[in-house]
């Protein structure tokens, strides 16, 4: 069984137990997190249900595990010939879930 979740401006394809990586949101570990807007259901015998956009009365719960940072991201700039040279980085911050139950 999966379902097609919308998150963050971002569609995710997730299944019981499964770990994800989220936008973070500033929560413990340990707390339920539910998404609701849930675009799509199957129960993995060719049975989908479609929304539209979104399936009603379709609930995808999620175990908070923890935030976690994401892999670096080097920026360089460059102005040629003016001797200006810059290099950066950037880390996004991601909230670790794990998916529990999906019901719909």
């Amino acid at each position: 069984m999966y379902a097609i979740i919308a998150d963050g401006g971002r569609q995710y394809k997730v299944e019981e137990g499964q770990e994800l990586a989220i936008d973070f949101r500033d929560v413990s570990a340990g707390e339920k997190l539910k998404f609701e807007k849930v675009l799509a259901i199957s129960n993995g015998e060719g049975d989908l249900q479609l929304g539209a956009p979104a399936l009603d009365g379709a609930i995808v719960t999620a175990e908070v595990l923890g935030p976690e940072k994401g892999e670096k991201l080097v920026v360089q700039k460059l102005r040629r010939r003016k001797n200006s040279r810059r290099k950066t980085g950037h880390r996004s911050m991601y909230t670790r879930v794990k998916i529990d139950k999906i019901s719909g």
